[in-house]
């Protein structure tokens, strides 16, 4: 395989705040991978101005896929031709998508535990965008949908800044009808609706693929035993795992971290049970005898 040919990319699919940079960074540390972080206006290059992020196999027209697939080459050229691993967490609601613009693709697939993710991603709710973000944003956009992303965070400014409201509009990925459920719902309601909306989506999804084509695993996995979740997911990638690597990883696990939704009310959290129950069942996480 030359330069100019692209690799078949390792896609890790996972919701907002579900370990999906940690399990970058580790493959980060395989010198024949180049990790890509969220080039999230690449997978919205269809339909930028769409209100949500569910795309599907009607989305990845030829014009799409080419486009999508030479912005791929590009960055694997710039980095010296590695494998390009790459992780957008939205891409959790458009996997039939990501499928067909990649069809040789790996796929890896990371859930967490809802209370923790949901803890996670109501402190990220209360933050601002940044410039920082937003320049990161328009590295990947073209020029002729630059205008989209600079009025999304000009409004997101405004909201917080002129309105001074607490939260965000929205953050994370957008399910069809989040709008309008944050209009009738508590904020906790919302974002247990998101976890297991999206989860529910992704996972169905996935699991239309070929045998063998999804490695699915849980982030308390990865971070209770790093070495063999590690190697079970770099053989699925077909790529050898040595003790220096493992010793590294090591390093960036932190296994704490897992229990700042306790400071969430226990009633407020017993209110959104239902919207959780069924996908908590499915993964094997156990409600907490507090919740009970």
């Amino acid at each position: 395989m030359t330069q100019r040919e692209l690799k078949p990319p390792i896609i890790l699919i996972g919701n907002h705040r579900s370990g999906t940079t940690l399990t970058q960074e580790l493959f980060g540390l395989h010198p024949d991978v180049a990790t890509w972080y969220e080039p999230r206006t690449l997978w919205r290059y269809a339909d930028p101005g769409r209100d949500d992020d569910e795309s599907d196999e009607g989305d990845a027209t030829d014009h799409v896929v080419g486009y999508i697939r030479d912005r791929f080459l590009r960055y694997q050229t710039r980095h010296g031709g590695r494998r390009i691993m790459e992780k957008t967490p939205s891409n959790v609601l458009r996997v039939p998508f990501v499928y067909r613009t990649f069809p040789d693709a790996t796929f890896l697939y990371i859930t967490r535990n809802p209370f923790s993710c949901i803890s996670s991603n109501e402190l990220k709710w209360h933050k601002p965008k940044t410039w920082g973000g937003l320049r990161r944003s328009l590295s990947d956009a073209p020029t002729s949908q630059l205008h989209y992303y600079a009025s999304d965070f000009v409004r997101h400014m405004v909201i917080r800044r002129v309105l001074r409201k607490k939260y965000l509009a929205v953050w994370g990925p957008r399910y069809r009808g989040i709008d309008q459920d944050l209009k009738e719902y508590g904020m906790l309601r919302v974002l247990a609706r998101q976890w297991a909306k999206c989860n529910r989506k992704a996972r169905e999804d996935l699991g239309r693929l070929r045998n063998g084509r999804v490695l699915s695993f849980r982030y308390e996995d990865l971070i209770q035993d790093p070495p063999s979740t590690l190697r079970r997911i770099y053989d699925h990638c077909g790529l050898r795992c040595d003790d220096s690597i493992i010793q590294t990883a090591k390093g960036l696990v932190d296994p704490g971290r897992q229990q700042k939704w306790l400071r969430f009310d226990r009633e407020e959290l017993r209110a959104i049970m239902p919207e959780i129950r069924a996908e908590m069942d499915f993964y094997g996480y156990e409600v907490p005898q507090s919740l009970q």
